[in-house]
């Protein structure tokens, strides 16, 4: 057990409560109650009442995060741990290789968007990277249950925020970097810069992958010598060719003047550089090509990414496509596998970078034959406000505007003709639509299903 807790309710006998001033909570607010719980000791950063010993500190946060890396930092090195970062592809690249090191017997969790998953048991996280607190404490348990590895994606804002302190990467990798977050680094450039901070992170025996084809890639390689490129030219995993369609993709490429052909559950030309990143990760760990290709055809892409369901004659796509980058790849994979009409449902979550909204807008009404604009998550900004800054972006005509998500995803279904596809952005795995506070229960997936019954 961890000697620590930020989390009054969550106290056990003995440990020690640190009192962090939060965003919207004050943990000096829940001393008492704490110590009612069995707290021995507070961290706080100013004099409180309390029946225990207390510490004052000027940061109680920077107090958290190096008595954590002092006390907990040498027993984590014993872990292999892989940090994926980038804007899009990481979730799917973490997953694809926590599914494929697992096959291969190996004792692997992973941490992301999806979760913190080991053996049986999945927990769900509120970021793509926790807490430092939380890190630690699910690494630890999960040590003590015999995990031997961790594929963790690694976001900007962890990085800055310094939420993966005292860990080291055996594997690093960087999948891409397009607009997002910039509510939070304000450009590009710092965007970048955070990114970067993920190669402090790596040991000195350790490598780092990267995308060739994302110019960003130029920047890893001058500060990390160690670096592997995959890409279409001029890499050490090289993409020679692929071909797909709504269900799967062949790829074929090239490692050390040898070709490799092989067949997967992907869809898309974005999912071919996932693929290949996990491949590169899981060789650079040291299982050998034929192993892995041999184990890829039991792959899936995580819950909520390109899943694919069949509704009549045509297709239902959910995925977490939430950046213009993201939306514009997924709406160009499948006008290639398509003939017919696509019809796109899409929207952009309130509380968060307003920027991209227009230039999603633009692309969805560019890419797609018809669109409807509906609500995803607009937490405490007014819906209407959301749609307006959209449609900024739309020159076309091609679209309306439903912004109840339910009946959004019905007019999509209704409107589907043999061969056309339906695809519902910005969701993916989620089964929440955030509407103020308050967190509702809505799931793409579960719509398509409950559509499919109903017919």
């Amino acid at each position: 057990m961890i000697a620590y807790e930020t989390d009054s309710r969550k106290i056990k006998k003995g440990q020690t409560f640190v009192a962090i001033k939060g965003h919207t909570v004050d943990g000096h607010d829940y001393i008492s109650s704490a110590i009612q719980n069995g707290a021995s000791r507070i961290i706080a950063e100013h004099e409180v009442d309390a029946s225990v010993p207390v510490e004052i500190v000027p940061d109680s946060s920077l107090y958290l995060k190096n008595a954590l890396v002092k006390e907990y930092g040498k027993t984590l090195e014993k872990l292999k741990i892989i940090g994926v970062t980038g804007t899009n592809g990481k979730t799917t690249t973490c997953y694809l290789t926590y599914q494929l090191l697992k096959a291969l017997g190996v004792q692997v969790a992973y941490m992301g968007t999806i979760g913190f998953c080991f053996l049986d048991e999945q927990i769900e996280l509120p970021n793509t990277t926790p807490e430092i607190l939380t890190i630690y404490k699910l690494f630890l348990e999960a040590m003590e249950k015999g995990c031997t590895t961790v594929v963790m994606e690694v976001s900007s804002h962890a990085l800055s925020l310094e939420r993966i302190a005292g860990l080291s990467f055996t594997i690093g990798a960087f999948t891409n970097l397009t607009e997002d977050h910039l509510d939070y680094h304000k450009t590009m450039e710092s965007y970048l810069a955070a990114k970067l901070k993920i190669l402090n992170y790596m040991r000195d025996d350790g490598v780092f992958l990267v995308n060739a084809d994302d110019e960003a890639s130029a920047s890893f390689e001058k500060k990390f010598e160690y670096t592997k490129r995959i890409g279409l030219s001029n890499s050490d995993y090289e993409i020679k060719d692929f071909s797909f369609d709504p269900a799967k993709t062949h790829i074929c490429f090239r490692y050390e003047k040898r070709d490799y052909e092989v067949d997967t559950h992907l869809t898309g030309k974005f999912n071919v550089y996932n693929y290949l990143m996990t491949v590169a990760i899981v060789h650079e760990y040291g299982f050998i090509l034929e192993e892995i290709l041999k184990q890829s055809a039991y792959l899936y892409p995580p819950k909520g990414r390109c899943e694919t369901f069949l509704v009549r004659d045509g297709f239902a796509v959910v995925d977490y496509a939430h950046t213009p980058d993201a939306v514009l790849k997924v709406l160009e994979t499948y006008r290639e596998v398509t003939q017919n009409k696509i019809i796109t449902v899409i929207g952009c979550g309130g509380d968060r970078d307003p920027i991209k909204r227009p230039i999603m807008g633009r692309i969805a009404s560019e890419k797609s034959d018809y669109v409807i604009f509906t609500n995803d998550n607009p937490r405490t900004e007014d819906p209407e406000k959301i749609m307006q800054d959209i449609l900024k972006g739309v020159e076309q005509t091609n679209y309306e505007v439903i912004l109840d998500r339910h009946e959004a995803i019905k007019k999509a279904l209704d409107l589907l003709n043999s061969g056309d596809v339906v695809l519902l952005l910005g969701k993916g795995h989620e089964d929440y639509q955030i509407s103020g506070h308050e967190k509702i229960h809505f799931d793409d997936r579960e719509e398509i299903q409950k559509y499919t019954q109903n017919l």
